[in-house]
């Protein structure tokens, strides 16, 4: 019977059908010990299949039985498995452990394919540590190795390196030009399965940190369509599982995102533990706070934290929507000061921007705007251009600059609509509403608002359309809860944080009069304080 499993397994081994061929030879091998060449299969269908844990104990009885034997090629081949996995999912010291043995096995060998393997995976471990230019040497070197020896999965691998090193040296084009050239390769079936994944992770890891989100949905659908191929096939660890999410959120499958950041956040807690599972925890936050799950986001964003991934700027909006706006700036100005590198900055600024404008602090937002502006210019990056430009318009509508605000707001909105974004893409279409309605356009404030409800329904934007009731709960020009002219004007310098004389001032009133439409105001919206009238005048649209 163990004959006739081998047989089987090394069928489905052969057809790739990965979770067929792990199950076939973990029978065989419950029965009669596997030998050298099927225990390598097992690992490889293993670690195919999503079995990571078994991938590496397969491999490492592999190594043994090579080293054994006598075939320091083969033992350190297995070596280089056992690390190149452990590495990816951010186990550095042991993966660099297993690289060491693999060198160890490999002395008094001559030049060979699998010494420039240890090579390139220390050549990656030295480019993350922040000497790309170093590690270009090695994996240049190792391209060429790989050629000599026809090993293609290290020419990919090698020229993966090459390409990350560019971007991480600001050489954005060169560096995308190689990945691209790699990511071929993958859907040509030039390069083995095993490596695919890597591949293909890494290469998106590239496209986000240049927010280059349509090349990223590009090779996802490439690699989508050679996975269809290869049953019980799991391509996606570590960081692409949450830059996946990240795009089917953009994407409006919000309902699909939600379930596969879940599904990361089981997958990278365990059995192995992932260095990536806190951007697991923290889109799952972003996805359920967009949907209204306060309780739930607050929880995520804290197992974020707790797993090393800081919670802003998506904590920050959290207590924004909850109407905790001071904590809301706090949290952003202290992240904003700390953060330094641009692209980093890049994620922080979108919300610090709609944080000042909450509070009132319109030159603080105009800086912030300002800055996503001048960085989206040097990155040249469609989604950051359009990022910049809702902020911009958004600036403006608050500035009190409706008519210059629209039609930078028009190619925001155009913008997001390429990017096929339909959130971003409503989100716009409230300001230009708003912005409408401050021109005397009631009409089109109302399509453009009606054009949005449609979407956020769609999506499940619960406190989208909370905020789009409450403005449309009145005809345009009509103030909430019965307050007048005036009395909007004082709200909207106290929520700025203004104080009652400030206020007196600038409209030339007496403090006493100022004071009569505070408490006017408060007794007419049922709130206690200036902060709460702060939150009631961000939640109704006021500011």
């Amino acid at each position: 019977m163990t004959s006739d499993q081998l047989e089987r397994a090394r069928a489905s081994f052969a057809g790739r059908s990965w979770g067929d061929a792990r199950r076939g030879f973990a029978a065989a091998d419950a029965s009669l010990a596997l030998d050298l060449e099927d225990l390598e299969k097992l690992a490889v269908a293993a670690y195919l299949s999503g079995d990571d844990e078994g991938a590496t104990r397969a491999w490492t009885r592999a190594h043994r039985e090579a080293d054994q034997r006598g075939d320091p090629l083969r033992a350190a081949r297995t070596a280089v498995a056992i690390g190149s996995c452990l590495l990816f999912r951010g186990e550095a010291a042991p993966a660099l452990g297993w690289f060491a043995r693999g060198a160890r096995v490999l002395e008094g060998c001559g030049e060979c394919a699998e010494r420039a393997w240890l090579l390139t995976w220390n050549a990656f471990v030295q480019m993350w540590g922040g000497d790309p230019e170093g590690a270009r040497v090695t994996f240049t070197e190792s391209v060429a190795v790989g050629e000599r020896f026809d090993d293609f999965d290290l020419v990919a691998m090698s020229r993966l390196g090459q390409g990350m090193c560019l971007l991480l040296q600001g050489q954005g084009p060169p560096g995308m030009a190689l990945l691209d050239e790699v990511m071929v390769g993958v859907t040509s079936d030039e390069v083995s399965p095993m490596y695919a994944g890597i591949i293909y992770c890494t290469v998106i890891a590239g496209c986000s940190d240049l927010f280059d989100l349509q090349r990223a949905r590009q090779w996802t659908a490439a690699l989508t369509r050679w996975c269809d191929s290869q049953p019980d096939l799991v391509p996606y660890r570590g960081n692409c599982l949450v830059h996946r999410c990240a795009l089917m959120e953009l994407e409006g499958a919000w309902t699909e995102a939600k379930a596969a950041a879940q599904q990361a956040c089981d997958h990278l807690s365990g059995p192995v533990t992932w260095d990536t599972l806190g951007s697991a925890y923290y889109q799952l936050g972003e996805l359920q706070r967009l949907r209204g799950e306060y309780v739930e986001a607050e929880e995520s964003y804290r197992k974020a934290n707790e797993s090393g991934r800081r919670p802003e700027p998506g904590l920050a909006l959290l207590r924004l929507a909850q109407g905790r706006i001071d904590v809301a700036s706090g949290v952003l100005r202290r992240a904003l000061h700390e953060t330094t590198e641009s692209t980093a900055r890049c994620r922080i600024l979108p919300a610090y921007v709609e944080t000042m404008i909450a509070v009132g602090d319109v030159a603080s937002a105009r800086a912030g705007a300002d800055e996503l502006g001048q960085i989206a210019e040097l990155l040249d990056a469609p989604y950051l251009r359009a990022v910049a430009a809702t902020a911009d318009g958004a600036v403006l509508l608050a500035d009190g600059e409706a008519a210059s605000a629209l039609p930078i707001l028009r190619v925001a909105g155009s913008a997001w609509r390429q990017l096929d974004a339909p959130y971003e893409t409503a989100r716009v279409q409230v300001l230009i509403g708003l912005a409408c309605g401050a021109v005397d356009d009631a009409e089109t404030s109302a399509l453009e608002l009606d054009g949005a409800r449609k979407v956020f329904e769609r999506l499940g934007a619960t406190p989208d359309l909370e905020r789009l009731d409450a403005l449309q709960q009145r005809p345009y020009g009509h103030s909430p809860g019965g307050l007048t002219e005036r009395e909007v004007e004082v709200l909207r310098l106290l929520a700025s944080g203004k104080t009652n004389r400030a206020i007196a001032s600038q409209l030339g009133l007496s403090e006493k009069t100022v004071a009569r439409h505070v408490s006017n105001t408060f007794a007419k919206l049922g709130v206690p304080s200036r902060a709460a009238a702060t939150a009631y005048a961000y939640e109704n649209g006021l500011i």
